[in-house]
């Protein structure tokens, strides 16, 4: 599933291609969507200039003036650049048809992804409404998550995956800001020191920009605005490694399951 990094790739990719631009056409070939696409969004979009294509958490948010395109990646959606020409493909189910034979084209083989029109603030729409801090954003720090972990009991990494939290910290990069931090995925939020908090949100920091700088990280399905695939994976410590040596101590990695995800740790390394 996009993360974070890959939304913001997205997002810094098509940007400077659509922002300023007027949409022409929008040819919606199949809107069953996570939520059914409006059928007359092509006669509102049509017109309309891209003002700015923004991010939250793991939405993007392409701003009209006097709306908003809402959309969501799902398990599997991306959204690229392509020209007039290029064939389409049995999942490419939406196109915004721009000027100078510029095309954004929403791709989605699963259907869970979202295109929806909102009109009013967007911050209150009810997707984003009860949406935590962005972790890359000033302001988010361990003191943060300290105190929203205080009294509480649940695992530390279901924790910083609730989107309430903190939002954009997917499983993958759970997964590895807690081992930079050196914490135990289950310890509970409430017995974590503030310091030890302070570490795992620089660690979460680190984690998602190193993974934007590298275009984020593919492992099956995400491509970027020009088709390519992201390469953190190339850098990952212990997501994907079950059994393989850690890149610290040379224990082999550990895998349990917390919260039905995968989650892989170093037993020597983090406490």
């Amino acid at each position: 599933m996009p993360e974070l990094p890959e939304v913001e790739t997205t997002r810094r990719g098509i940007a400077p291609h659509i922002e300023g631009q007027t949409v022409q056409t929008v040819l919606l070939r199949d809107g069953r969507l996570r939520w059914p696409v409006l059928p007359d969004l092509p006669k509102i979009l049509a017109g309309r200039r891209i003002q700015t294509v923004a991010r939250r958490g793991k939405y993007l948010l392409l701003d009209t003036g006097d709306g908003t395109l809402l959309v969501h990646l799902g398990m599997s959606g991306s959204l690229r650049l392509v020209v007039s020409a290029a064939p389409v493909g049995k999942h490419d189910h939406m196109d915004i048809v721009f000027g100078h034979n510029t095309v954004l084209r929403f791709h989605d083989p699963r259907r869970f992804g979202a295109v929806l029109w909102v009109q009013g603030p967007v911050t209150e729409h009810p997707l984003l409404k009860h949406l935590g801090p962005e972790p890359l954003a000033d302001g988010f720090d361990g003191k943060t998550l300290h105190a929203l972990a205080k009294g509480r009991k649940m695992a530390v990494k279901s924790f910083i995956m609730d989107s309430r939290v903190v939002v954009g910290v997917g499983n993958i990069y759970a997964n590895e800001a807690l081992f930079r931090a050196g914490i135990l995925p289950s310890r509970a939020v409430g017995k974590i020191a503030l310091t030890r908090y302070q570490r795992l949100a620089a660690s979460i920091r680190e984690v998602l920009q190193q993974a934007i700088d590298r275009g984020g990280t593919t492992l099956r399905d995400f491509v970027n605005a020009s088709g390519q695939p992201g390469y953190f994976q190339q850098q990952l410590s212990v997501y994907g490694r079950t059994g393989l040596p850690c890149v610290h101590c040379g224990q082999a990695l550990t895998e349990i399951r917390l919260g039905n995800r995968s989650t892989v740790f170093c037993r020597a390394c983090q406490r």
